[in-house]
């Protein structure tokens, strides 16, 4: 990445230290709550929402010190790291970028404050992967529309008051809103528990009124730039995974360097030199293709395109596991107990190659890119 403004080397120092001196010590013990303690205190600091509109409490900059910040804040806290990615990249960043402006002053500024959390609700029982087969339902009513359906794995709803759902127009092709969960005809049906502690919801919507005003995206044309915005979610991953496995290695070479066998530190053995160097290959790739990728989006019109946010991803994911894997290996039977933040993180890694995208789905979007444009040009 391009060398840094002293305006983004600043803040993000200040992110880093902040992290640092106050989230390390409950890392890896959130299990299924929200770090809202971490989370107000980054909203004190004036942290939260860096990529978002300063009138409504955001920081006025763009995705590359957001991606740059998750990065950070994952590498102490994966938890908080989490938290960060969904809700500067995900449902609050469809708002941002395509709601009106009453939906904007509604939602935003509690969420920049963080007092609150917004969703995203796009996967249906029938309708993963592929989004195609979406059966959620909005009908227009007077000025407003009738919702109805279901939604299933949907991460941040028990700390969330609304969620950005992914519906069906009758006759106009898909399409976004907002829905509040206090809504008449909202029904929170169960919370599901996955390999990392976090719970993930199925809720179903009957006849549900959304007025106007929170409709994000209507038609085809307009659903196509959701689709593209979906981009910054992937590499939002992406740099979450970097941070995590950024984690995992500073573990490893700490425990590498302190604990000895057969007379001296474990970390002076060939075996594990070659080890932790592989390790760093990797984890420098990965957060190589993660960096370029936000600058070419920024240095575009923040426009993000989907071969650079799936290779990113994909490889993140794909190298993680096998990172974080490895660093458990280095500390041997110490990591392989429950309560370890290195079991913690080889649990959760295992989600990213499926959370926004599979790893299938993401070789689906770089095959079809390269088809399109070919492998593009360095300049």
């Amino acid at each position: 990445m391009e060398a840094l403004t002293d305006e983004q080397r600043m803040v993000l120092k200040t992110v880093r230290e902040l992290a640092e001196q106050n989230f390390a010590e409950k890392a890896c013990t959130w299990n299924d709550q929200a770090p809202w303690e971490n989370i107000q205190l980054l909203a004190e600091h004036g942290f939260l929402g860096l990529n978002f509109d300063e009138k409504y409490g955001g920081g006025g900059m763009t995705e590359i010190e957001a991606v740059l910040m998750i990065e950070i804040v994952s590498r102490v806290c994966p938890d908080t790291g989490l938290f960060l990615n969904s809700q500067q990249m995900l449902a609050p960043r469809a708002v941002n970028e395509f709601g009106t402006e009453s939906a904007k002053k509604a939602y935003l500024p509690p969420i920049m404050n963080g007092e609150d959390a917004m969703a995203l609700a796009i996967s249906e029982p029938d309708a993963g992967s592929d989004v195609s087969a979406m059966n959620t339902t909005a009908v227009e009513d007077g000025d407003g529309f009738r919702v109805t359906g279901e939604k299933t794995w949907v991460s941040d709803v028990p700390h969330s008051s609304s969620a950005v759902v992914w519906v069906r127009y009758p006759n106009e092709g898909l399409g976004s809103l907002i829905v509040d969960f206090d809504a008449e005809g909202v029904d929170i049906a169960n919370h599901f528990t996955n390999m990392a502690g976090h719970k993930q919801t199925q809720f179903y919507m009957e006849d549900v009124y959304v007025p106007k005003e929170n409709v994000l995206t209507h038609g085809r044309s307009a659903f196509k730039e959701q689709l593209v915005s979906l981009n910054w979610e992937r590499l939002g991953n992406a740099a979450m995974i970097t941070g995590r496995m950024a984690f995992a290695l500073d573990m490893a070479i700490e425990y590498a360097t302190e604990r000895e066998q057969f007379g001296q530190p474990i970390g002076d053995f060939q075996g594990i030199e070659w080890k932790l160097a592989d390790l760093v290959k990797q984890y420098k790739a990965a957060q190589g293709l993660t960096h370029q990728a936000a600058r070419n989006a920024v240095s575009a019109d923040r426009t993000l395109n989907r071969l650079d946010a799936s290779v990113a991803t994909l490889y993140a994911s794909e190298v993680a596991e096998r990172v974080v894997s490895e660093c458990l290996q280095i500390h041997g039977a110490n990591a392989y107990q429950r309560g370890h933040p290195l079991e913690f993180l080889y649990r959760d890694v295992r989600g990213w190659r499926i959370g926004a995208g599979t790893d299938e789905i993401q070789k689906n979007q770089i095959a079809d890119a390269i088809k399109e444009n070919g492998l593009g040009h360095i300049v």
